[in-house]
């Protein structure tokens, strides 16, 4: 194994630590807007670094050009399906009965 491969290894597993940590955090929220934000933030982060992961594992090719693509659609439709998501939620006064 060459370094690259090493640092791809570190940069994916980075990833599922960290999406694995973000899985805890949603449980630890009772507000669905919270919990919403966590996971859009989440998501992202964890998607985003397992992808980069796979491209520096894969070096140039047309692979990693194609999840390029996926990742530049991700980035753009990631942020907008929440913020909709959350929009439709707030402009229908939806709460949550609190247990605590």
């Amino acid at each position: 194994m060459t370094i690259l491969d090493w640092l791809a290894n570190g940069i994916i597993v980075m990833g599922l630590i960290f999406v694995t940590i973000g899985i805890y955090g949603t449980f630890r929220f009772n507000d669905f807007f919270k919990r919403t934000l966590i996971v859009a933030k989440v998501d992202t982060v964890g998607f985003i670094t397992v992808l980069v992961g796979y491209m520096i594992r894969e070096g140039f090719s047309y692979f990693t050009f194609k999840i390029f693509l996926v990742l530049i659609l991700y980035l753009i439709t990631n942020p907008i399906s929440s913020h909709a998501i959350l929009r439709s939620a707030d402009m229908s006064d939806y709460k949550i009965k609190e247990d605590r």
